[in-house]
């Protein structure tokens, strides 16, 4: 009987995973442009800054001087105890590789991910790509901005390329 019940559960977890293969598949174009049309209607709600630099405590532009080697040791430390555990450097992992971030992404666009990750992946077309492409939610760590910041200052320390500005 044991056997029966394992049964009726690979079925329901089958049958579920198909629901979810069928509506991720849609129904043809129509769906198509009704998702394209959401997408743009996202992006029209952003302002030109708030796609470039995400949605978040972080409104304006981080500048980026040389680096501060004491903000980026103490970002290091941050980044141990609260990223490692998803990210590394030069892998994917549970989250994207973040050895090269700061030359894909703003210093403000990085901060607010870490600040405001849930608003992020609801709202801002690039986070919501970002999730469909690892099925895994960010989770909100608690930074304070100073920590974030250090944590950017960390970032910019891994990167072999120029700062994306």
């Amino acid at each position: 009987m044991g056997s029966g019940i394992g049964l009726v559960r690979r079925l329901g977890v089958m049958g579920l995973a198909l629901v979810v293969l069928a509506a991720g598949c849609g129904e043809g174009r129509e769906e198509g442009e009704e998702k394209d049309e959401a997408h743009e209607s996202a992006e029209a709600e952003l302002s030109a800054f708030e796609l470039e630099n995400g949605i978040g405590p972080v409104k304006e532009a981080v500048p980026l001087a040389a680096i501060n080697p004491a903000m980026a040791a103490t970002g290091k430390g941050v980044f141990e105890t609260k990223c490692s555990a998803c990210h590394k450097m030069d892998t994917l992992y549970v989250g994207p590789a973040l050895g090269e971030v700061t030359t894909r992404r703003t210093g403000a666009f990085i901060m607010n991910m870490i600040l405001n990750p849930q608003e992020m992946v609801e709202r801002h077309p690039v986070a919501k790509q970002m999730l469909a492409e690892r099925m895994s939610f960010m989770a909100n760590q608690n930074l304070t901005a100073e920590e974030a910041r250090a944590v950017l200052e960390y970032l910019r320390t891994q990167s072999k390329n120029p700062p994306k500005p």
